[in-house]
């Protein structure tokens, strides 16, 4: 779309807070994005992406898994490699929400090749959640130490072995 709809959009969302939590003012919200999304292109991948964020949002993970699939089918790579990486870090997130953590472990571990931006660290944040709610606290822990530890000013060394020797079973760091 244009920048001007973008412009809206992120407008929208900067008022979210402005919607407060009862269901009502939550719904008002869900037609606000609808009413945008309606000016979208047909089979724009945008449009449901901007409506599984505003279900997300909502606290409605449920709704909002089968519309952030149809953005990824529709292509929202194509249109926008940034909001198809946030599209599957809110997507593993929703599916942990829903009990469905394995696939966001899937989702997301394809992430930690991709190439570099700012959602490196929510990659290995809602992973991390993921990893967790299968039992795998020890891979978590290490993966969001790891995320934490390139910020350190001091002991970046030290953290970093750290961290892996977490995912090692039986080893243990030196004193």
């Amino acid at each position: 779309m244009n920048q001007d709809w973008e412009d809206r959009v992120a407008a929208l969302w900067d008022r979210f807070d402005d919607y407060t939590e009862t269901e009502g003012d939550e719904a008002r919200f869900r037609a606000d994005v609808d009413a945008l999304v309606a000016e979208l292109p047909e089979g724009s991948p945008l449009g449901p992406f901007e409506q599984a964020c505003a279900w997300d949002s909502t606290g409605h993970s449920d709704k909002a898994v089968p519309l952030y699939r149809e953005a990824l089918g529709l292509g929202i790579a194509d249109v926008s490699p940034y909001k198809a990486r946030r599209t599957k870090i809110q997507l593993a997130s929703s599916l942990r929400n829903i009990g469905q953590a394995a696939e966001g472990v899937k989702l997301l571990q394809a992430e930690l090749d991709a190439p570099s931006d700012d959602l490196d660290d929510p990659v290995r944040f809602f992973l991390a959640l993921c990893l967790s709610s299968l039992g795998r606290d020890r891979e978590a822990l290490s993966l969001a130490l790891g995320a934490l530890a390139p910020h350190m000013a001091r002991y970046q060394r030290s953290a970093a072995y750290y961290t892996q020797t977490l995912v090692v079973p039986g080893e243990q760091p030196e004193g």
